[in-house]
């Protein structure tokens, strides 16, 4: 069973309403950025599932996502992936 607090739903280009799931969230020491890493659970071309990460305000009533806005925050997102994949490996 999913805790609730771990879903949420967002309405996609189509204006279909579409169900994620938060997989993690973490601030990020130097850009000062709140993230929230999360899934459709869909799948991409290879089988694997698609992850999405996105910026937030965690103080805000309402929470809206942001786009990641520099390679810079991609490559450091990528980074926390990876590690957090290679420690579920052992």
């Amino acid at each position: 069973m999913k805790d609730n607090d771990m879903i949420f739903t967002i309405t996609d280009e189509n204006g279909e309403e579409v169900t994620c799931e938060i997989l993690f969230t973490f601030e990020h020491q130097e850009t000062h950025k709140n993230y929230v890493i999360y899934t459709d659970d869909s799948l991409d071309e290879d089988g694997n599932t698609r992850v999405f990460a996105s910026v937030y305000n965690p103080d805000e009533d309402v929470t809206k996502l942001l786009p990641v806005e520099t390679e810079e925050e991609w490559n450091m997102i990528e980074t926390i992936l990876d590690e957090l994949m290679e420690e579920q490996e052992f």
